[in-house]
């Protein structure tokens, strides 16, 4: 008789455990099903841009939602704004310091690409502040307003980079090349999301 309670209060609990467990799977196995359509829109909508190994590379390890044309135009646009930032930082940083033996001419091409990337940076900021507020009414005209700015932005890290083709090769020209190219191809894809979102504006 002594083992009634127990008996009793297993037999009242055990439909609350069973809810428990079974709501846990169901939870557990929602990102899981979901992750996959992520990376599915991702491989697609990079299949041709300018850099599809990096555009897959960086846009399937972006911390946000990518589920719409206009997220990962905009997701395009903050990985290109973020790198060209740190470009930046580091080329100012480079300038600025007090121990670089580099000649007047590097000096020249450095000073120069500081300040190209630096408006590199305001026209990415510029589009990726459009990508956000777009408007039906409005949609044509914000995006030519976009295309236009990240064209600027690919221009100026061109621009930086023409400015020491005829410099002597050393580390800090390998160093800028290698950067400032690198922070092209995520622009370059930017701007091929950007096409891409304006082309396919019913699905944004």
């Amino acid at each position: 008789m002594a083992h009634r309670p127990f008996c009793l209060l297993i037999t009242l609990t055990l439909p609350f455990q069973l809810i428990v467990f079974f709501s846990y799977f169901a939870s557990a196995r929602t990102p899981t099903n979901a992750a996959p359509q992520t990376q599915d829109l991702v491989r697609s909508s990079c299949e041709h841009a300018s850099y599809p190994n990096i555009c897959i590379r960086t846009l399937s390890s972006y911390n946000g939602p990518a589920k719409t044309p206009k997220d990962l135009a905009q997701a395009a646009v903050k990985v290109s704004l973020s790198r060209a930032k740190r470009v930046s930082n580091y080329l100012a940083q480079v300038r600025e310091a007090k121990d670089l033996k580099i000649s007047k001419r590097q000096r020249g091409a450095l000073s120069d690409c500081v300040e190209q990337i630096s408006e590199s940076v305001e026209e990415l900021r510029q589009t990726l502040s459009e990508l956000k507020h777009l408007r039906v009414e409005t949609f044509r005209w914000q995006m030519s307003n976009a295309e236009t700015w990240v064209s600027a932005a690919l221009t100026y890290e061109d621009t930086c980079l023409d400015g020491f083709q005829g410099v002597d090769g050393n580390k800090l020209k390998s160093d800028v090349k290698r950067k400032v190219g690198n922070v092209g191809k995520v622009t370059s894809n930017a701007l091929y999301m950007i096409n891409r979102l304006d082309e396919s504006r019913g699905k944004a």
